[in-house]
């Protein structure tokens, strides 16, 4: 299985994902940890969180399969969110909030 695949796997299979630096408990970049906040706030419960800095092959490979130079990474029900930028425009005007509770994925 191509890296591409894992990650076409992980992100179609999971409500949320989350690609970033270190993990939910213990971000190791201050954009990871705003992103791991943001979702929080959001009230998900539920992400899985792929750590890049784990596994060079997914983290490069996550640039490619979104297009995307940045990490960290959301993803909703497949769909490529965008950064902690992103994320936090969404949220400060409720866009992403919505768009987690339309996925089933926050109360």
């Amino acid at each position: 299985m191509s890296v591409q695949d894992v990650i076409r796997d992980q992100v179609t299979n999971n409500d949320v994902v989350l690609y970033m630096k270190g993990s939910p408990q213990f971000p190791q970049c201050g954009f990871s940890s705003a992103a791991v906040q943001i979702l929080k706030g959001c009230g998900v419960q539920e992400v899985l969180a792929v750590n890049v800095l784990s596994d060079d092959e997914i983290r490069q490979g996550i640039k490619a399969f979104s297009n995307w130079p940045t990490i960290p990474q959301l993803y909703v029900k497949g769909e490529f969110v965008g950064g902690s930028d992103i994320m936090r425009e969404m949220y400060e005007n409720g866009e992403l909030q919505q768009l987690l509770k339309d996925a089933g994925a926050a109360a």
